[in-house]
């Protein structure tokens, strides 16, 4: 059997007459697409477009929610309940989950943004309530999150609830000793040569250096791109590459249903 492997992007954040990421250069080169829904970034006119571009190229789409938080990108953190996490998760998904329905297309998955990530990661309560509303939203529900996923207060919620629960590498961010990702307030782009070897490193043994050159084991089905980044398409072509020589073939993932917290 041939084996797969998904990369995606964060897009669709363009907001009116400001441009931002390379969705359509990057389309080419990838799989998923996490679509900004409006709170964080992006607007009606950018999701359209982005959907439709996502659709020519055959790249499945799923939601990337954020906190209503457009002057900060979503990136600094909001006291909200439960409630209103539930809520505002079903609000952007839905708007998504429209402008897809009318392009013969359906929500792949949901992905959250940002300081609204860090929160869920955190909270039971809050991750409790985004998933119940992935659940209720996602056909067949799914969430991206950055490995190790045990990590995360909210993904070991969503397996436990039956939801697929998809652990994501990155290259253009870089690891502590225990897994956790090293979030920059801007994007730096990534070392291209430097990335050949930690995918070559990570596909060969399951692990990835952290910043201190200590060997992290990594379980991971999908690599993350972040599309603003300043050498993002050129980090893309390189990931494919990679992926090629290794003998793997590039496709969006499949839904796989879990049974408190266990493959099914």
């Amino acid at each position: 059997m041939a084996r797969t492997f998904d990369i995606n992007i964060d897009c669709g954040e363009s907001f009116g007459n400001w441009n931002m990421g390379a969705d359509e250069a990057l389309m080419p080169h990838i799989t998923t697409a996490n679509m900004a829904c409006g709170f964080h970034a992006g607007d009606p006119m950018t999701m359209v477009k982005t959907v439709r571009l996502a659709k020519q190229h055959g790249v499945a789409v799923g939601a990337h929610p954020g906190l209503a938080d457009l002057l900060g990108f979503g990136r600094r953190t909001m006291a909200l309940s439960p409630e209103e996490v539930y809520a505002d998760t079903l609000y952007q998904t839905g708007a998504l989950s429209s402008v897809l329905k009318a392009h013969d297309m359906e929500l792949h998955h949901v992905k959250p943004h940002g300081a609204l990530y860090s929160m869920l990661s955190a909270s039971e309560a809050l991750g409790e309530a985004f998933a119940r509303a992935v659940i209720e939203i996602c056909p067949e529900p799914m969430i991206y999150y950055p490995a190790p996923v045990e990590n995360h207060a909210v993904t070991r919620i969503a397996a436990d609830m039956g939801i697929d629960v998809v652990p994501e590498l990155y290259f253009d961010l870089s690891y502590d000793d225990v897994g956790g990702l090293i979030l920059k307030r801007a994007n730096e782009g990534a070392d291209l040569a430097d990335t050949k070897l930690r995918l070559a490193r990570f596909l060969e043994s399951g692990e990835v250096l952290s910043v201190n050159d200590k060997p992290v084991a990594m379980t991971a089905r999908s690599i993350c791109l972040h599309g603003d980044g300043p050498n993002a398409v050129d980090l893309a072509r390189t990931i494919c590459d990679g992926l090629a020589a290794a003998d793997y073939t590039l496709a969006p993932l499949v839904p796989t249903p879990t049974i408190a917290g266990k493959a099914a």
